[in-house]
């Protein structure tokens, strides 16, 4: 989520200017749900392709968007991606950003997971080759999949155990806690409708579940090393959930009653994030989780924890 304030008029005038016209926002929405080329773009809003890319251009200017060029059977064609799922704005001024707050940060490494149920498809892909047989779980914990930079399974979850670091001391209240990873569907292959109910636990506590619309292919993941199967799963979504004192919210947007309080980070010694498909789940599409050398973010999963001194 991309967070705007009025103590930065600068960033803030140009989101404005790229979300200034009709025909820009027509190009995000049709962004939302895969990437395209100015070609597919300009023929599916029926305009012309020099018009689809002046704005192409000024969407990537103000950051909204990323292009890549990547050749073709007819050349090299210009493949646009949307940046951001969600744009929040304050208009206070004071708006209390991280600087305000103590922060306490991790990046968790995908292969460092410390339990899973796995179940097929599934497997493990690292930066250099395949590090599990594909669809045999008992695989998940050889000692190579330290270096996962791409984890999937069709049903099942999968955990990692965060430390507390800072708030091990006493004077800390915590304000914030929030998760961010690549993530999408499990499809045979890919298939870019394919929803999936991927629900989140934190020390045990169901906090939410996010309906992914796909597991995505089709345009070769920025980041996915040249070994990778054109055939498969080439990126995932960015997402970021927040667990609030006033409840939980997804890339800004409000989704459950869940609190901060609620998971009790007071009373475990570690952080547990476990990240799976429930048994009562409606669609039961699997999870694709995508490292610093899979898809299009270079992240693995990232809590981050904002706190204040007491």
């Amino acid at each position: 989520m991309l967070k705007l304030s009025l103590d930065d008029p600068q960033k803030l005038s140009q989101i404005g200017r790229g979300l200034s016209s009709e025909i820009r926002i027509e190009i995000l929405k049709l962004l939302g749900k895969k990437n395209m080329n100015v070609g597919e773009i300009a023929q599916n809003l029926n305009i012309a392709v020099s018009t689809t890319a002046f704005n192409i251009n000024i969407l990537d200017e103000v950051g909204l968007i990323t292009t890549q060029f990547e050749s073709g059977t007819r050349g090299t064609k210009k493949i646009c991606s949307k940046n951001y799922d969600d744009v929040s704005i304050s208009l206070c001024q004071n708006y209390k950003s991280d600087k305000d707050y103590g922060v306490y940060k991790v990046e968790m490494p995908l292969g460092y997971f410390s339990d899973c149920l796995i179940y097929p498809t599934c497997g493990i892909a690292g930066e250099e080759k395949m590090i599990t047989i594909e669809d045999e779980p008992g695989d998940f914990f050889v000692p190579e999949r330290m270096n996962a930079e791409l984890i999937w399974f069709r049903n099942g979850y999968i955990e990692y155990k965060f430390s507390r670091g800072d708030l091990n001391s006493n004077r800390t209240l915590v304000d914030n806690i929030q998760f961010s990873m690549e993530i999408c569907s499990e499809a045979p292959n890919y298939n870019n409708e394919w929803p999936s109910d991927i629900t989140l636990w934190v020390n045990d506590v169901e906090v939410t579940t996010w309906n992914s619309p796909g597991d995505f292919g089709g345009v070769r993941g920025k980041l996915n090393p040249d070994w990778w199967y054109e055939y498969a799963s080439q990126y995932g979504i960015l997402k970021t959930w927040d667990i609030t004192n006033v409840g939980t919210f997804e890339d800004g947007r409000r989704v459950s009653d869940v609190k901060v309080t609620d998971v009790h980070l007071d009373n475990n010694s570690f952080i547990k994030l476990k990240v799976g498909i429930k048994d009562n789940a409606t669609n039961k599409g699997g999870v694709n989780l995508f490292g610093k050398k899979f898809g299009n973010h270079n992240q693995s999963i990232i809590m981050k924890i904002r706190y204040s001194l007491l």
